[in-house]
């Protein structure tokens, strides 16, 4: 009796806990082969003159990557990395190690799910199954209490229903051993050269450090639940930082609940309040398809437009806490909730440009960048689909001239290079 090999596909997934493809092929199989794939499609420049991902969320998955493989090796296994098109890979390696199945976590953009579905029509070819799992939200969409066509539009409608009728399954169990197949060639991690991308020099002005990988995501979820009760700078809140992570698949939505809902924590937490937002924008993509990534919309801009989102961009319009706010994202990769509205907002609604290439360009940058939050979020800014009581559960924006400007990235902007030397600054501020 010939041996069963599960291949498993890592994605935005990148974790040993509470991930459900990685426990059910080590449950349902002789032999797990886990891969994961950089597709040189997400480091591409796309028609607007931008890069699908920037080097600094490149380089958190870089180390993501590396994590995963060095977690999956602790408990016997491999990570196999490849670079090219999955759906010819995928197809090459199942064939190579003899792989009864394949199984990966279902995407919901319209640009991931065509990856699959080209994935599952050539594995259909050599008469293999794609398999599809749920896990990357936090409450499971068998568990709603509606199916996906009929998710209320309206957030605090969702919010209401979901909390009152639903409940978040308990977390996966980590596998304690992973068989592998004889692997002949495990691969490489490529550099940030060999994505086409060039190095990141840190800004010496960032406040925070993000390191890829689920060993840091979980020391960083330890160390907002010990901090969480404290005050800081900017109130009594203390940031989770956890979205990179989150995004990524680094930290499963489930298990962040699981350890911020125990104890003296509760679910009124505002973390469990981020982590539904989340859930909500990727049912509504779900729901509604392509409905937020027009390309027309896209593409129909002006000249004028142009040269406003250049100034947007690069952090020179003139307008300090706008401009500082922009130079800390092209900096570190980040930018907190209540500034990403904020910056959106001015982007829309003072300069008049099309609000898809603001949600462009933070895909390039955001370090946390997730397809259905980045899109979600800024279609909520250009009030899109919105029911007014949603407003409620963002922050409450100033007017741009009243909002504080005693921040680091005000200060005449000088990026720093290797070597030390700097530019001349782009425009006194």
């Amino acid at each position: 009796m010939s041996e069963k090999t599960i291949l498993v596909w890592f994605r935005n997934d990148l974790r040993v806990h509470d991930n459900e493809i990685l426990f059910e092929a080590t449950r349902k199989a002789d032999k797990v082969l886990p891969v994961y794939i950089f597709d040189p499609f997400y480091f591409k420049t796309t028609e607007l003159g931008l890069l699908k991902t920037g080097n600094i969320r490149a380089r958190f998955l870089l180390e993501s990557v590396a994590d995963l493989r060095h977690n999956l090796q602790s408990l016997g296994g491999e990570l196999i990395v490849k670079t090219g098109n999955p759906a010819e890979i995928i197809p090459l390696l199942a064939q190579q190690y003899q792989v009864s199945e394949v199984y990966h976590h279902r995407e919901v953009a319209f640009e991931e799910t065509r990856i699959s579905e080209d994935v599952e029509a050539a594995l259909w070819k050599i008469k293999l199954n794609l398999k599809h799992f749920i896990g990357h939200t936090l409450y499971h969409k068998e568990d709603l209490p509606f199916p996906i066509k009929d998710i209320p539009d309206s957030f605090a409608v969702f919010k209401k229903k979901v909390e009152r009728d639903s409940e978040v399954r308990p977390c996966i169990e980590t596998p304690d051993h992973i068989n592998i197949p004889e692997i002949t060639d495990a691969g490489n991690i490529p550099t940030l050269v060999e994505l086409g991308l060039t190095e990141v020099v840190d800004d010496q002005r960032a406040d925070f450090h993000y390191q890829g990988g689920e060993a840091t995501g979980l020391q960083q979820l330890t160390q907002y639940i010990l901090n969480s009760g404290q005050t800081t700078t900017k109130g009594p809140r203390y940031a989770s930082r956890l979205s990179a992570w989150i995004s990524l698949g680094c930290l499963s939505m489930r298990w962040v609940y699981r350890e911020v809902t125990q104890g003296s924590h509760n679910s009124n937490s505002p973390l469990v309040l981020e982590l539904l937002w989340r859930d909500y924008f990727r049912f509504m993509f779900k729901k509604h398809g392509k409905q937020f990534f027009s390309s027309e919309e896209i593409t129909d801009v002006t000249s004028a437009q142009d040269e406003l989102f250049e100034q947007w961009k690069s952090g020179t319009t003139g307008v300090p806490y706008i401009d500082a706010s922009m130079h800390q994202l092209n900096a570190t990769g980040y930018m907190d909730n209540y500034n990403r509205q904020i910056v959106a907002g001015f982007l829309i609604n003072e300069l008049k440009v099309n609000w898809t290439k603001g949600a462009a360009y933070f895909e390039e940058k955001l370090i946390d960048y997730s397809p259905a939050s980045n899109m979600g979020n800024w279609a909520f800014v250009a009030g899109i689909n919105n029911d007014p009581r949603d407003s409620r559960y963002f922050v409450g924006t100033k007017q741009v001239a009243e909002l504080d400007t005693q921040s680091q990235f005000i200060s005449t902007w000088q990026p720093i290079f290797e070597d030390g030397d700097s530019l001349s600054p782009v425009v006194p501020i």
